[in-house]
């Protein structure tokens, strides 16, 4: 009898296995999930610094784009992280950030909460509420106790180009968002190409754990109302020429009509005459 294979010795398979782990955590972040940490107070008290949060990245690679209410994860668009220092990380902190296993720690990103998306009219003026497409924001569940909705800086009205979000802090007082950088490219929005992801839980401390959902003002009804009214305006423009385009078919076949009458008419009196 065939003796059986002998097992291949585990420390000779360890390395196998540590390199399909990191193959796997590095698709996962890359494809999937990845996690962030919070370097500031800007969207407290709904994110402390130093939570740990994770980033939803696969929906949009399926074409979803950023809803109003949302928190996301989003690139600098340019100039808004000019004056906050980047820590430098050791080895092995690139290292696990490379591959998802910290957040990472160089990347210039910024966390806030979108309020307004392309083709909205957002504004926000005294001392609020923030008002979009005309219709209040009840943001006490989620910004900052004491803080007023304009924080410092009232703006607006401001239309939000499509392709584009406008984007807040939940501490109004201490976050510098789109209300300050106006004076930038893209007048404080956010391309939507320059989103990482949705940030849908908080995952550290263990304390702190807790899902990351969209507030209730913003499913309110009528929120959605200018957006509703852009098809119907197609529809109308549409139509106008149509109907411009029928009246003239109907004032051509009276036109026409009118003419045979009258030529039937004065043929009409010379026959009469010669009877």
């Amino acid at each position: 009898m065939k003796k059986g294979k002998k097992p291949r010795a585990f420390w000779k398979e360890l390395p196998i296995l540590i390199g399909i782990a990191l193959l796997l955590a590095l698709l996962i972040k890359t494809f999937l999930v990845q996690a962030f940490s919070i370097p500031s107070d800007s969207m407290q008290d709904t994110l402390q610094r130093g939570d740990r949060v994770l980033v939803d990245k696969l929906t949009p690679w399926f074409g979803a784009k950023p809803q109003r209410g949302e928190v996301v994860v989003f690139h600098d668009p340019g100039g808004w992280l000019n004056e906050t220092p980047t820590p430098e990380p050791n080895p092995v902190q690139k290292v696990l950030s490379f591959i998802g296993l910290m957040p990472s720690a160089e990347e210039k990103d910024l966390i806030k909460r979108v309020i307004a998306v392309g083709g909205d009219t957002v504004e926000c003026h005294g001392s609020g509420p923030v008002k979009v497409n005309g219709k209040a924001l009840k943001e006490s569940s989620y910004i900052f106790p004491g803080a007023t909705p304009c924080g410092d800086r009232a703006f607006g009205p401001i239309h939000v180009p499509k392709g584009r979000i406008w984007v807040m802090g939940d501490h109004r007082d201490d976050s510098l968002d789109s209300r300050y950088h106006q004076n930038l490219k893209g007048r404080g929005t956010v391309s939507e190409d320059e989103v990482v992801g949705r940030a849908f839980t908080i995952a550290w401390p263990v304390n702190r754990w807790a899902t990351l959902p969209v507030p209730d003002t913003f499913d309110q009804p009528g929120l959605d109302k200018a957006m509703a009214a852009a098809p119907a305006a197609l529809g109308l423009a549409g139509a106008v020429p149509l109907v411009l385009w029928r009246r003239r078919r109907q004032a051509a076949g009276l036109t026409v009509g009118a003419v045979g009458d009258a030529g039937a008419t004065t043929g009409a009196g010379p026959e009469g005459g010669r009877e």
